[in-house]
Parts: C-alpha cells; sequence; structure tokens
C-alpha cells in the first residue's frame, strides 16, 4: 500500500471513418488530426459541423463537410469574432443551448489514483457519462495479494506532519484489520467495507463533449467542489482541448 496520485490519460476520441477521411482528401497519417487543405478542421469540427448543419441543411449528413465545409472552415468569421464562420457557428449554438449537437462527440479517459470520495461525486454525473470502475470486490486488496495492499489519496487539507502522521497510521491499520478479515476466510467483498474514502480506485470513463462541459461548469476550481475533483476537471479539459483545441472557448461557458 502506498499514497498515490492522480493520473489521466486519453484513450480514445472522435475520428473521422477512413471513408470520410478519403472523401475530405484528408492526409494519409493515421494519427493526423486535421482535414486536408481547403478544408482546415479538426475530426470532432467536422463531425460538429455535420450534426448541426443536418438540422437546418437539404443536404445529406454525409454530404455537409464535403459541400459545405469550405463556406465554413475556409471563411473569417461573420460575427467578428475570432475563427472561422464555423467558429461563429459554433458560439451561436452554445448561446442559444442547442448543444445536444455537440453530443456526437466523445472522449474516453483512463482515470488512475482517485479516491472513492470522488468516485461518488464523479458518478453524481450521469447524463452522457459511462463508468468500468475497478472492482473492490474481485481485486483483492490485501498486502499479500498482486495489489500489494490499498493505495489511498490524500486529502489536500492534510498538509501538516502531526495530521499527516496520522492519516497514514490509520491507513496502514486499517490495511491490517483488512488481511485479518481476509486471513480468517472473510471474501473480499465483504472485507472492504473497512475500507476507507480515501481507497485509490482506477476507472475508464467516457463522456460526450456536452456532458464534459456541463461537468467542468459544475466541477472547476471558484465552485465550491472538493479540490480533488476540481483537479480532475482541469486534466480532462486539458486532454479534451489538446486533441480538440476549438472547445476551450467554452469550458465554462455553458
Amino acid at each position: 500500500m502506498a499514497e498515490t496520485t492522480m493520473s489521466v490519460t486519453l484513450l480514445a476520441h472522435t475520428q473521422l471513418t477512413e471513408q470520410m477521411r478519403d472523401k475530405l482528401f484528408m492526409c494519409d497519417e493515421p494519427f493526423d488530426a486535421y482535414v486536408a487543405p481547403p478544408i482546415d478542421a479538426t475530426h470532432g469540427q467536422a463531425v460538429a459541423l455535420s450534426a448541426i448543419r443536418t438540422c437546418y441543411s437539404p443536404l445529406k449528413p454525409s454530404e455537409i463537410v464535403e459541400v459545405e465545409g469550405d463556406k465554413y472552415f475556409g471563411k473569417q468569421a461573420t460575427d467578428g469574432g475570432t475563427g472561422t464562420d464555423a467558429d461563429r457557428l459554433f458560439r451561436q449554438i452554445v448561446a442559444s443551448k442547442h448543444t445536444s449537437t455537440m453530443e456526437h462527440i466523445t472522449f474516453t479517459f483512463a482515470v488512475e489514483g482517485v479516491s472513492r470520495a470522488l468516485l461518488a461525486q464523479l458518478t453524481r454525473h450521469r447524463v452522457g457519462f459511462s463508468f468500468s470502475v475497478q472492482s473492490q470486490r474481485y481485486v483483492k486488496l490485501g498486502s499479500g495479494d498482486k495489489s500489494g495492499g490499498f493505495d489511498y489519496v490524500v486529502p489536500e487539507t492534510i498538509n501538516n506532519s502531526a495530521a499527516l502522521d496520522i492519516f497514514v497510521e490509520t491507513m496502514k491499520r486499517l490495511q491490517q484489520v483488512y488481511d485479518m478479515l481476509r486471513h480468517y476466510g472473510i471474501p473480499s467483498e465483504d472485507a472492504r467495507a473497512i475500507l476507507p474514502n480515501a481507497t485509490a480506485t482506477n476507472l475508464t470513463m467516457t463522456a460526450n463533449l456536452r456532458a464534459l462541459l456541463d461537468f467542468y461548469s459544475k466541477r472547476r476550481k471558484g465552485r465550491g467542489a472538493q479540490h480533488e475533483i476540481t483537479e480532475l476537471a482541469e486534466r480532462l479539459r486539458e486532454c479534451v482541448v489538446e486533441v480538440e483545441p476549438w472547445t476551450d472557448a467554452f469550458f465554462g461557458g455553458m
């Protein structure tokens, strides 16, 4: 067992199919993020434009970027704002709360080394989220098991030596109790009852862009959320913005 820290890795995100990339003259590089000129757009932007314009265009969804891509991605924003006219359209959609069109863009994360306390908060966000969580029933957390015992997360406010000593000693004692229960034949699904909220866990999480924007608006710094989940909100935002930079303007704005 040991103290652990949070790690967030983007495993996957919305990508155009090979058929659509060929149709839009994309680069051959398999991990290339952008549609090749004259359509300068990320995969997510291409999907967003397809979804938004499907609601208003007589074109078929599969035709929209091919036919209208240059109009939106190749021209300056007509609202006087930054970016292309596609950026203007995305701003308009977010401002009008027609953000269901953003649900077609998804991201899958590996979230590791977070507390069960955070997990309880995180799973309150259910619409647009999917979770697969490390099981305390099937993953045995004894000192002699493959796990080496349960890891734990130390809250930010436990930052003086006296309080930290008490906290760490309590974690050690709870590990001993868990081990003793298992020694006396108590199954792991019942021995886990004594594990603390600080126990670290890992999960795979998928969420659509609309859900992530809503999550961030509620859990970002300055909104009164606990430190650990505000850190998670920032890590998720960073992962999303790295692959879809245009989304940065909308985090916290919904």
